[in-house]
């Protein structure tokens, strides 16, 4: 038994010892209760107040620390401090499934996301992406609707093919994206043995204020692995935290999982020279044209002590970024600037980059004053200034960090984004790519997701898959019930 001198005393969230933490102050044995207990207003409140909202997107995540280490050179393309030869930067990665919910199975067929929080010494970059390089709409306008598809029904409360169905054949731009879905990969055994890509198309600044386009991709050291539908149901039945273990367990034994980090380079007058628009979010790079270029390892070799403050609090944004990375006229990524730190100041708080997890690790010196949260000293390099332009001393702009001007074009107005654009030969390439027995996987797991689905809907589908591959289309029309003469109709629309 510890000697009783060196126990921890138990103390209120102020600070005051307290005596009794196993009965409730009442006047008389047998009752009722006085409101003048605040330990036990205190704790049902805390209580009241231990869940956050859940992400509307990404709820169900899992993550750990790390660090990257840049073993080639870029530096002619990018002054960024942790993108420089030999540099090794602290990190934390947050993966997740992108519909679930909170309490959602892990093993279930759905993109994952691949969030890194890169502690920098010149500020915290965040790279915040997914296991796919390409997404199912490049029009942040349709974001809510295609989010909208993925949950619940407002009617049933049950998820909805026929609403995923219906928004996918009406948006073939997604194409490329449910082919990867409904492949092998849309059901990865763990994140270990998963890619991670940026996806979006970045800038990168060199000393000189030099642009190049940019792409980052995370390809696993483990290799990959996946689930069939019947295995994923078969360990659905057994564990719904099968990700979570795999996770931890792995770290927790020295099994550090590892990513090569590579990038595409696109000088900036390339625009304009592809068939394909490089800033839209539904396209990948070929390779043949941008060959991935090695710069460096991630490894996470660290499990986080409380998952509720360090993984769940956690909060990543494309809007911090730092000096020598910068943004690209992607739509997606513009309106995710703006969306996602936003998503963040409702969830967490005003505040909520003051957190130790997201905090930085480098000095920080803003203007951001009151409201909720405000739980740190002043952070404007002096007291009495709270305000900008000052005359004492307080932290002012630097104009050494100006990024070069971002070239534009065009008129102000909606433009369709559906005009000149090919989205079914990037889907057709990679269908081509695999061998027949994945063929037959990706075309066996459309149609069991397609149960239930009205006809009219499967037919707008399968012909999108006809458009890509007529093999890909009529195969998957066969599993349907569609007639050829009804698929040939529809494609040829």
């Amino acid at each position: 038994m510890s000697d009783q001198s060196s126990k921890k005393t138990l103390t209120t969230t102020a600070g005051a010892p307290i005596a009794d933490n196993q009965n409730a102050m009442t006047a008389g044995p047998l009752g009722p209760l006085l409101i003048q207990d605040y330990q036990l207003i205190e704790k049902l409140a805390h209580q009241n107040r231990e869940r956050i909202p859940e992400r509307t997107v990404h709820a169900k995540g899992w993550g750990a620390y790390g660090a990257l280490t840049i073993t080639g050179d870029i530096s002619k393309y990018t002054k960024a401090s942790a993108l420089q030869p030999g540099a090794k930067t602290d990190l934390v990665l947050r993966f997740s499934t992108v519909a679930g919910e909170l309490g959602a199975a892990d093993a279930e067929r759905d993109v994952r996301g691949f969030a890194i929080k890169f502690y920098t010494k010149e500020g915290n970059w965040d790279l915040v992406g997914n296991n796919t390089p390409v997404f199912f709409i490049r029009d942040p306008y349709k974001f809510p609707d295609f989010i909208h598809t993925q949950k619940r029904h407002p009617k049933t409360n049950l998820r909805s093919p026929t609403a995923m169905w219906d928004f996918w054949s009406l948006s073939p731009e997604s194409l490329h994206q449910v082919t990867i879905l409904m492949s092998d990969r849309g059901l990865p055994t763990d994140v270990r043995h998963i890619n991670g890509y940026g996806s979006h198309t970045y800038s990168l600044i060199n000393a000189k204020g030099e642009r190049v386009w940019v792409k980052f991709h995370f390809k696993t050291m483990q290799g990959h692995k996946h689930w069939t539908n019947a295995e994923a149901a078969e360990v659905v039945g057994r564990t719904r935290e099968s990700t979570q273990e795999d996770l931890f367990g792995a770290i927790a034994k020295g099994d550090f999982p590892k990513w090569k980090m590579q990038v595409q380079i696109m000088p900036e007058e390339d625009v304009g020279k592809h068939w394909y628009n490089p800033f839209d979010l539904t396209k990948v790079w070929p390779h043949a044209d941008y060959p991935p270029i090695d710069i460096g390892v991630l490894e996470l070799n660290r499990n986080p002590e409380n998952y509720f403050a360090e993984i769940e609090q956690a909060a990543f944004s494309p809007s911090n970024t730092v000096p020598g990375i910068g943004f690209s006229p992607d739509k997606m990524l513009q309106a995710r600037v703006f969306s996602y730190a936003d998503a963040h100041r409702y969830r967490l708080g005003t505040h909520y980059e003051h957190l130790p997890v997201n905090a930085a690790r480098c000095p920080v010196h803003h203007y951001h004053k009151d409201g909720p949260m405000r739980f740190f000293e002043g952070k404007t390099g002096n007291v009495d200034a709270y305000y900008e332009p000052n005359s004492f001393g307080g932290a002012s702009e630097d104009k050494r960090f100006a990024e070069p001007p971002l070239k534009i074009w065009g008129d102000a107005d909606r433009y369709s984004h559906r005009i000149g654009n090919d989205d079914y030969k990037q889907a057709g390439d990679l269908f081509r790519l695999m061998p027949a027995d994945a063929q037959w996987r990706l075309m066996d797991n459309i149609a069991a997701a397609m149960q239930g689905v009205p006809l009219e809907i499967v037919r707008r589908q399968v012909g999108h898959f006809y458009k890509a591959d007529p093999a890909y289309g009529l195969g998957v029309a066969r599993r349907m019930g569609v007639g050829a003469g009804d698929l040939s109709a529809e494609a040829a629309e």
